[in-house]
């Protein structure tokens, strides 16, 4: 499904989809009960998150055909480091084979991909394969999907605001012209709009210093079922869920 961006600049869902549902602009997604899955089926943890790969690509795939905007994806957060470091080794060795095999879906969907979090924590070959893939989907027009990468809510603010502090210090910027703005264009993905809808799997209720800055007016969905179990009918029933929220934005419906 196409979209006039003209028609977009101020709205925050738009057209129906399939006839049947409000698709929202910006989504994000904590993708969480990979471990869980993987031990209740008999597992090793990576293998849960080796099958969540599945749930990531009908998850983007999908929300490019509906026309999403902007689709986040929290794959590694800052406390993630606190891992067993065989499991954090794994985990960028999947993200590293990732990166290689779903080029030519991220292609075919007209998919740009961005990351958001501490570049300079990852290691040296997933930096490089990230990079290579920003810069080889950067002439996309579709949907942008952002991975939330060594990334925590409570830091990004932290970082625009050591940004802000530098630049008041140098003459650059006033204190007086600190505003909502200047912080928002210094964090991680400035442009991106801010989510929408907000999905949790695995049926936990905390939002894991995901996004804080960002999902002030997100309505949050959160299911039971573990990220390697949700599927396309789950997405459908977050976003027509989506749609019949009264959204107010803390005012008032005239």
């Amino acid at each position: 499904m196409s979209r006039d961006p003209s028609k977009q600049a101020d709205q925050t869902f738009g057209e129906q989809a399939d006839g049947d549902f409000v698709v929202p602009r910006s989504v994000a997604v904590i993708m969480d009960g990979n471990g869980r899955w993987a031990k209740s089926a008999g597992f090793e943890r990576i293998r849960g998150h080796e099958r969540g790969v599945d749930a990531v690509r009908t998850t983007v795939t999908e929300c490019a055909r509906l026309g999403v905007d902007a689709l986040t994806l929290y794959a590694f957060s800052e406390e993630n480091w606190q891992r067993p470091a065989r499991e954090v080794k794994l985990l960028f060795g999947l993200l590293e084979r990732f990166l290689v095999a779903e080029l030519p879906t991220l292609m075919a969907n007209r998919v740009r991909l961005v990351h958001a979090g501490r570049t300079e924590r990852l290691p040296e070959k997933v930096k490089r394969l990230l990079d290579d893939t920003i810069r080889h989907t950067a002439g996309n027009d579709g949907m942008v999907l952002c991975l939330a990468i060594s990334y925590g809510g409570r830091q990004e603010i932290a970082d625009a605001a050591r940004r802000i502090a530098r630049e008041v210090a140098a003459g650059s910027l006033s204190p007086d012209d600190v505003d909502e703005a200047a912080i928002r264009t210094r964090l991680y993905q400035p442009d991106l709009p801010d989510p929408d809808l907000l999905i949790r799997t695995a049926g936990e209720l905390r939002i894991s210093n995901f996004l804080l800055w960002q999902i002030s007016y997100a309505e949050l969905w959160v299911t039971d079922r573990c990220w390697p179990e949700f599927e396309i009918a789950d997405f459908h029933q977050a976003i027509r869920d989506f749609a019949a929220r009264d959204r107010r934005f803390g005012g008032l419906k005239s």
